[in-house]
């Protein structure tokens, strides 16, 4: 006989499903994969220098309730290091997903990514800087886009999600190549999606603004951070936890029918 505290849990629609988070450790990525989690998922939390900021995340899940309908063996969330701008590694973090879960992943959200805290004038980018910006937020994305297009579950289900920015619409100086490296992953996840015809796995981006996180406060003022806040409708910068809902939706079986979009998520700031 069910007992009171069970009829009243609301179901978690993504009971069984695996999700691989990267960039987890911290910022956006790490209230996303917190809350797939919450709706169910069994997540990979991913990092590539932050271990001990990863190793929390992922004990915070798995200090979460235990649920009936979570199936599978082993812990509720693990921990991979990877570099996405390294084949091997990125292929290495899937096979660490299915022999964790002893199950097919059926979630990418790519969070990785990096900004030049220097805010540099496309004139004074250094190449140096420019292949850095490209290697982690294209290269990265396209890797963990094409194992997740071999790899993910097919049939229902499927989901590949990128994170890029609304700085491909705002154009700010400053944000030259952190900008058009994202554009490019904004123009392959809408091809990717066409590709993926017959599989049941949708690609899409969401296009934060700016978000309070460790890598928005790098290099600015408060002076510059107010004045950006200004900018926003809503007079404020935005949360992680803005965002977050938006991903889960679009993990989940609702967001099917969202295929190959890139929607932005900023308070209106652009």
């Amino acid at each position: 006989m069910a007992t009171q505290s069970s009829i009243s849990q609301p179901p978690l629609p993504l009971a069984g499903r695996v999700a691989i988070v990267t960039g987890s450790s911290r910022g956006i990525g790490r209230a996303i994969a917190i809350h797939l989690a919450e709706l169910g998922a069994r997540i990979v939390i991913n990092y590539t220098s932050k271990a001990t900021d990863a190793e929390r995340v992922a004990s915070e899940i798995n200090d979460f309730p235990v649920r009936e309908e979570i199936t599978g063996k082993g812990p509720r969330a693990i921990v991979v290091q990877a570099n996405v701008s390294e084949p091997s590694q990125v292929k290495s973090m899937f096979d660490a997903a299915e022999r964790a879960f002893e199950a097919p992943v059926h979630i990418l959200v790519n969070s990785a990514g990096i900004l030049d805290p220097k805010y540099p004038a496309i004139a004074d980018t250094s190449v140096e800087d420019f292949d850095r910006t490209f290697s982690v937020n294209t290269k990265g994305a396209f890797l963990c886009s094409k194992e997740a297009a071999n790899r993910l579950k097919q049939g229902g289900g499927g989901r590949i999600i990128l994170l890029t920015s609304s700085q491909t619409r705002s154009l700010k100086p400053g944000f030259g190549a952190y900008a058009a490296s994202k554009a490019a992953v904004e123009t392959m996840v809408k091809i990717l999606a066409k590709e993926l015809k017959g599989t049941g796995i949708t690609a899409n981006c969401v296009a934060p603004g700016p978000i309070a996180t460790e890598m928005f406060f790098d290099g600015k003022t408060p002076e510059l951070v107010e004045k950006i806040a200004a900018e926003s409708p809503f007079g404020r910068v935005g949360e992680a936890g803005d965002v977050v809902p938006l991903v889960g939706f679009l993990a989940g079986d609702g967001g099917e029918w969202v295929n190959g979009q890139i929607i932005p998520v900023n308070g209106g700031y652009v």
